[in-house]
C-alpha cells in the first residue's frame, strides 16, 4: 500500500489560487494512477481529478475543467492539484488517493471504489 500525506490547503478569496501537494511513501508510487477527491460538509465525497501512472493522461470533473490541473513528479513521489479561479463552491476537504491496482491501463471514469489508499485530507476554504 501507498501512504499519502496532503498539504497546501488553506483559506483563499474567490478568484484566487492554491496548489495542493500529496507526498507518497514507497518505491511503487510511479506505478499507480493517482486521484484527487473532495468532500464538502453534508455532501458525499466526489471525484475531482485523476492522473495516469506515467503522468501522460489526466481526467477532470466537469466542475473544475479549465480551472484545475493535475500533475505528478514520480522522481519526488508527489502528485499536485493546481487550483485556479477558485469559487466558494470549491470549499471542501481535499483527499489524495492511489489506485487499487498498479499499472491500470486507463485513468478515465475512475470512481471512489477504484482507489485503495487515501490521505487524511487538507481543508480548502474559498471566501466570497
Amino acid at each position: 500500500q501507498v501512504q499519502l500525506v496532503e498539504s497546501g490547503g488553506g483559506l483563499v478569496q474567490a478568484g484566487g489560487s492554491l496548489r495542493l501537494s500529496c507526498a507518497a511513501s514507497g518505491r511503487t508510487f510511479s506505478s499507480y494512477n493517482m486521484g484527487w477527491f473532495r468532500q464538502a460538509p453534508g455532501k458525499e465525497r466526489e471525484f475531482v481529478a485523476a492522473i495516469s501512472w506515467r503522468g501522460g493522461n489526466t481526467d477532470l470533473a466537469d466542475s473544475v475543467k479549465g480551472r484545475f490541473t493535475c500533475s505528478r513528479d514520480n522522481a519526488k513521489n508527489t502528485v499536485y492539484l493546481q487550483m485556479n479561479s477558485l469559487k466558494p463552491e470549491d470549499t471542501a476537504v481535499y483527499y489524495c488517493a492511489a489506485d487499487s491496482f498498479r499499472y491500470r491501463a486507463t485513468v478515465y471514469g475512475l470512481g471512489r471504489s477504484d482507489f485503495g489508499s487515501w490521505g487524511q485530507g487538507t481543508q480548502v476554504t474559498v471566501s466570497s
